[in-house]
């Protein structure tokens, strides 16, 4: 009976209309969610310590500096893509403020893909856009938010955080 029940709560629970009706933890560990940045454009970035992409952490801050009254970076590490992100919580905190002067929100280390995908990312890979849906490739792919948190546009990794292709959106 209970089981049932269970099913029967999943089955007719709302699907996600926005990133606002998801719950995540931070790197410390605390909940926190996306809805406190309505009015905001949000950035979101699969992030890893160990790729050659890592050093757009650097510009990903620079932009969070740059555009701070109109996109927030979220970075939500992963260790989807050739165990390039190995660290705990602490270590990849310390590893993204030490070498890139990190201070945009850190999510805890996330699954991007496969049958653990954490909740978001699903919902991002699944919603509609006008670039592409479907599997995320590598790190640092990067995921535009508008001010009602919804999908606008999605950006693979070679796609700078800086590059004119995504700043046009800011």
């Amino acid at each position: 009976m209970k089981i049932l029940a269970i099913f029967l709560t999943l089955l007719f629970v709302a699907p996600a209309s926005s990133v606002y009706d998801f719950k995540l933890k931070n790197i410390d560990g605390d909940a926190f969610s996306l809805a406190k940045y309505k009015g905001k454009k949000l950035l979101i970035v699969n992030t890893a310590s160990k790729c050659g992409f890592t050093p757009q952490y650097a510009e990903l801050q620079k932009l969070a500096d740059q555009y701070k009254d109109k996109v927030v970076v979220v970075g939500f590490p992963a260790n989807n893509f050739g165990q390039q992100e190995p660290g705990n919580a602490l270590e990849i905190k310390s590893f993204c403020q030490k070498n890139y002067g990190v201070t945009f929100p850190l999510s805890q280390k996330v699954s991007v893909k496969g049958d653990d995908i954490d909740p978001l990312f699903k919902y991002l890979t699944e919603a509609p856009n006008p670039d592409f849906t479907g599997e995320i490739k590598w790190n640092f792919e990067k995921f535009l938010i508008d001010e009602n948190g919804k999908l606008i546009h999605r950006f693979r990794s070679q796609t700078t955080p800086l590059s004119p292709e995504l700043t046009k959106y800011l």
